[in-house]
């Protein structure tokens, strides 16, 4: 994680089964995470940021869930940033910003239109050991 990252003051991290109702239960602890850090559920960022967690999420279970009985969430938020990781352990790593521009590119290119139009960033990070990721999405508030 970067330094910008680790100076946030908020964190919350949640692991759930890589399975359907985690979806729902990533976006609920999210939304009490943001309540409980005092960023405002009707702030521009936060519709889109959990629209954004929601497909990353849906993507780990649809993609992941064959190696990677678990996800881990990392919320993280500052005063002017808010940052979110999903963690599975499945080596495949996503193109993210080739999804913007590729055909059929499907929720992960709604992603990186949301991201990019926010201003915020994305990345995917391998695990020391090559069998899994974190992809990590930063939004400005």
């Amino acid at each position: 994680m970067s330094a910008q990252l680790e100076a946030l003051p908020h964190r919350h991290v949640l692991i759930l089964p890589s399975e359907p109702s985690a979806v729902r239960f990533a976006r609920e602890t999210a939304e009490l995470s943001l309540v409980e850090w005092g960023i405002g559920l009707r702030h521009s960022a936060v519709g889109p940021a959990l629209l954004i967690l929601s497909e990353l999420v849906t993507n780990t279970v649809r993609h992941a869930a064959v190696l990677s009985p678990q996800l881990t969430v990392i919320y993280a938020a500052g005063p002017d940033c808010l940052a979110f990781a999903v963690h599975d352990r499945h080596p495949y790593q996503p193109p993210l910003y080739g999804s913007v521009t590729g055909a059929g590119a499907g929720g992960l290119g709604t992603v990186m239109e949301l991201v990019l139009g926010l201003g915020g960033t994305a990345v995917v990070r391998a695990d020391a050991d090559g069998r899994g990721k974190s992809i990590w999405i930063t939004l400005p508030l």
